[in-house]
């Protein structure tokens, strides 16, 4: 069973806390793809470079052993810790990573980020969020003091969301990517590229704005 290895700051530690009712964070292995596969569908992956090279649960295992593999990256299968959507308790219903870390500069990005569209606008995405940026700012030693986000420029579903947790926009960087064909997108497509950040002075106001709204929702 593969795993994702560990950074020297940032390990592939489970992650919950009492706040967080409907999910855990469980070290991201290749193990998990039989359930990513069973929750994804293919236009989940139109404004990212994630999806696997074949859609079937072997593809699946390919493009997580492929992110395993990456040697900045830390990853967690979002794990239900209750029957939620017609899903048994312990079943994965997406995928998160810390990215780009950079600990001399107590920086890092929480990205490679999808959810099946059965848990959209429900509690996976703010609770996994509350447990990263928690465990970044509050956990990590030393302590980080940015946690950026990154999205593409047409997605504005995922803009929406990052907004949604108190992130500043910081701005877009043109034609930052190019994304390969996918799916009926035959040809690859140059995208900008949108940053946010949240700081570590800033993070008691948007955590007590997360744990208002987690008070809040129900599934």
């Amino acid at each position: 069973m593969t795993t994702m290895a560990s950074s020297s700051w940032v390990t592939a530690d489970r992650l919950d806390a009492p706040e967080v009712e409907l999910i855990c964070l469980e070290p991201l292995g290749v193990h998990h793809a039989r359930d990513l596969h069973a929750v994804a569908d293919p236009d989940l992956f139109r404004h990212s470079m994630q999806g696997p090279p074949e859609w079937s649960v072997k593809g699946f295992e390919t493009e997580l052993d492929r992110t395993l593999s990456l040697p900045d990256v830390v990853g967690f299968a979002m794990v239900l810790k209750r029957d939620a959507g017609g899903l048994p308790a312990g079943h994965a219903v997406g995928r998160t990573t810390f990215m780009d870390i950079r600990e001399p500069h107590r920086g890092l990005e929480i990205g490679r980020t999808w959810i099946g569209r059965s848990f959209h606008s429900t509690r996976v995405n703010p609770e996994s969020k509350y447990l990263m940026l928690r465990h970044a700012f509050e956990t990590l030693r030393p302590t980080a003091i940015r946690v950026q986000i990154t999205t593409n420029g047409t997605n504005m579903q995922s803009q929406r969301a990052i907004e949604n947790l108190g992130a500043v926009r910081e701005g877009v960087l043109r034609n930052a990517r190019v994304m390969p064909a996918w799916h009926d997108r035959t040809e690859p497509l140059v995208q900008n590229w949108v940053y946010y950040s949240i700081l570590s002075e800033e993070w008691p106001v948007v955590k007590t704005r997360l744990e208002q709204r987690l008070a809040g929702l129900r599934l």
